[in-house]
């Protein structure tokens, strides 16, 4: 095992917690993930500068999406990719253009829901509000007011007795939080916000928010053995692929392959976004890799040839109350390590070829890896893997940690898996 590889525990874990704390929308995940890679002496560059060749971390951010890769010493214009892959957006309630509304007394917030979130979950739930605002000038400002704001309040029993036989929730009329008593007020809630981010309601043009559950991530269990928390989709993924680049580039110049970090935002609703997968951003940051080390056409069409990515976003653990809803012999358990995804109808990317990097890269990390595939009966999700896969002609594997409860605003799964995932992600960068 490399010294790399060996490094990642259950300090791993501990550090997870803090990451989805402090990340409550997917501007705060990039920034936190931008901050940890300029730790690790990566420096962001934009877009519209030329870029050079030279050796170092570098990274590029674009809204909530972040790309990051290490250019090894002497590495030619053709040298292939390994690439981690991720994405930064969970499911959750996102407020409308127009917020301030209110019924019988109460005000509220107006919010729209965001992919597919598990609805109940966000009932009686203490939740805060985060995300971006845009001000005139065309900057930004993170806020993130992480405390008791907003309530999505449940009908008590008494007026509806046949609650505990089949809950139907309107997305439209039931989801809608709470945050205080009295008129509602044209504008409260921006101004509000922008107080809380220390910028002037009036230069506030646009916003980005969205709700979060303030319940701080915990171990659960006797033997703490099990992980409560917020975003576990995909953050997990995000944090591991984060620390796993980092920890290539301490030691890097000696690489085959340039180890790239691509952490997707909108994946949750299709990814059809320019910070999305199917988006042209990893594309360009990679063919412009190749040009600024001076190649051309042919070197990228090698360099892309020779590339593999893992393509890592949390899987389903084997339910204990519901294992009929899982395939017979395939059941992925908390702890067991990372999951390898498989369907044959291409929602995840793996193929055989990939199993075998996938199985290499753990072998060498010394952890324990585990396959995962559905039911036949059950339609199967998908990732940002056959994405990558099709978009840029790269060989990707679907991989992930396996849990329980996802799309929950608070999910469950095994505390040593984010460190096991770490570990394999390191391997593969290696190469």
């Amino acid at each position: 095992m490399s010294s790399a590889a060996s490094r990642f525990d259950r300090g791993h874990t501990d550090d997870l917690m803090t990451f989805l704390a402090a990340s409550p929308s997917p501007y705060h995940v990039v920034a936190n993930t931008a901050e940890r890679l300029e730790k690790a002496g990566f420096r962001r560059v934009e877009e519209t500068d030329a870029w050079d060749g030279t050796t170092g971390g570098r990274y590029v951010v674009r809204g909530g999406a972040i790309i990051a890769w290490y250019v090894p010493e002497g590495a030619a214009p053709h040298t292939p990719f390994r690439i981690v892959g991720a994405h930064t957006d969970s499911p959750n309630l996102r407020v409308k253009p127009q917020p301030d509304f209110g019924r019988e007394g109460w005000r509220q917030v107006a919010v729209e829901i965001y992919g597919g979130p598990l609805l109940n979950s966000w009932l009686d739930r203490d939740l805060g509000l985060a995300g971006r605002l845009t001000l005139r000038d065309g900057s930004h400002a993170l806020v993130n007011v992480d405390r008791p704001l907003l309530r999505v309040p449940q009908l008590a029993i008494h007026l509806d007795r046949q609650v505990n036989e089949g809950m139907k929730l309107e997305r439209q009329r039931h989801m809608q939080p709470v945050w205080g008593l009295g008129e509602v007020r044209e504008g409260d809630l921006i101004a509000f916000v922008a107080e809380e981010a220390g910028v002037d309601a009036e230069d506030v043009a646009g916003w980005d928010l969205m709700v979060h559950a303030v319940e701080a991530p915990a171990y659960l269990g006797r033997d703490r053995e099990l992980l409560a928390g917020p975003r576990m989709d995909n953050l997990i993924s995000v944090h591991a692929c984060a620390a796993a680049l980092a920890a290539v580039a301490a030691h890097g110049d000696d690489l085959p392959y340039i180890p790239v970090l691509a952490a997707f935002d909108h994946e949750e609703n299709g990814s059809e976004a320019d910070t999305g997968a199917h988006g042209p951003l990893l594309g360009t940051v990679l063919e412009r890799s190749v040009y600024a080390r001076g190649g051309g056409f042919e070197d990228k069409a090698r360099a892309l040839a020779g590339s593999v990515c893992l393509s890592s976003d949390v899987g389903h653990a084997v339910h204990p109350n519901y294992s009929e809803r899982h395939d017979p012999t395939h059941h992925p358990r908390p702890n067991g390590g990372p999951i390898l995804k498989v369907n044959v109808n291409q929602r995840y990317a793996t193929d055989g070829s990939g199993r075998a990097v996938f199985a290499a890269a753990c072998e060498k990390a010394g952890v324990p890896w585990q396959s995962f595939v559905s039911n036949n009966d059950m339609p199967c999700g998908t990732t940002i893997g056959p994405i990558t896969a099709a978009r840029h002609g790269i060989s990707t594997v679907d991989i992930g940690v396996a849990c329980l409860s996802m799309h929950s605003a608070r999910e469950l799964c095994g505390s040593d898996d984010p460190h096991h995932l770490a570990n394999a992600l390191v391997a593969f960068l290696e190469g």
